[in-house]
C-alpha cells in the first residue's frame, strides 16, 4: 500500500513534538520568556495607569498577548496546531497622525514614584511591544518546526499593530512627536526611487 504523506499531527519515527532544532528550542525559549515579561510589566504597570484609554488598550493587548502565548506554548509542547484560534490583532484607534514638533518641558528621570504618568508607561509599553516583535522576526526563520514557525510568522503583524496603537495613542496626546521634513526635502526624498521591469532570466543570457 503507498504510504501517505505526513501532516502536521501524524508521526514517524517518533513524535512529531521532538521534531525541534537546537537553536530554534532555544529562540523558542527566548520568545516564550520575553513574552512572559511583557506580560508581567503590563501587569505592573496598570495600577499606575488613569487615563482609560491606555487603560483599555493595557488591558485589550494584554488578553490578546495571553491567548497568543498560550497558542505557542500549546503549539512548542505539542508540535500540532494550536487548539485555541485566533484573528488578527484589531484596535480602535484613529489611524490619523500629527506631524510636527511642538516645543515641550525636557524630559528627566522620576524622581519618585509618585511622578510616573502616561508618558512613561505608554513609553515603556511601546519599548516592549518594539522590541519583542523585532524578536519574533529575527527567530521565525531559524524555527524548522513547521506548525510552530507558522504560530510564530503568524504573529508578527499583530505585534506590530500593537505598536501602532501605541504609538497613536502617543502621538494623540503629544508624547510621541513625528518631525517632518520640508516639502522639497521630503518631496526629493520621495521621488528617489522608480519601478523595475528587468526580467532576469534575459538579464543573464550573456553569460551562457
Amino acid at each position: 500500500m503507498q504510504q501517505q504523506p505526513l501532516n502536521q499531527n501524524q508521526t514517524q519515527a517518533g513524535s512529531v513534538t521532538m521534531n525541534h532544532g537546537g537553536h530554534e528550542l532555544f529562540d523558542a525559549h527566548e520568545m516564550l520568556a520575553t513574552t512572559i515579561n511583557v506580560l508581567d510589566q503590563y501587569m505592573i504597570f496598570r495600577p499606575y495607569v488613569k487615563d482609560q484609554q491606555l487603560l483599555s488598550i493595557l488591558d485589550h493587548q494584554y488578553g490578546y498577548i495571553t491567548t497568543q502565548y498560550n497558542r505557542m506554548v500549546e503549539a512548542f509542547s505539542t508540535g500540532q496546531k494550536p487548539t485555541t484560534s485566533i484573528g488578527p490583532y484589531e484596535m480602535d484607534a484613529s489611524t490619523n497622525v500629527t506631524y510636527g514638533i511642538t516645543p515641550s518641558q525636557p524630559k528627566k528621570p522620576n524622581a519618585n514614584l509618585s511622578e510616573v504618568k502616561e508618558t512613561g508607561i505608554s513609553a515603556h509599553m511601546l519599548g516592549l511591544i518594539k522590541s519583542t516583535s523585532s524578536l519574533f522576526a529575527m527567530a521565525a526563520p531559524e524555527v524548522t518546526h513547521p506548525v510552530f514557525r507558522r504560530v510564530i510568522a503568524d504573529s508578527i503583524p499583530d505585534w506590530i499593530e500593537m505598536a501602532y496603537e501605541i504609538f497613536l495613542y502617543q502621538n494623540k496626546h503629544g508624547y510621541y512627536q513625528v518631525p517632518k521634513l520640508q516639502q522639497a526635502d521630503m518631496t526629493a526624498m520621495l521621488n528617489s526611487f522608480t519601478t523595475s521591469s528587468t526580467n532576469i532570466k534575459s538579464s543573464t543570457t550573456h553569460l551562457h
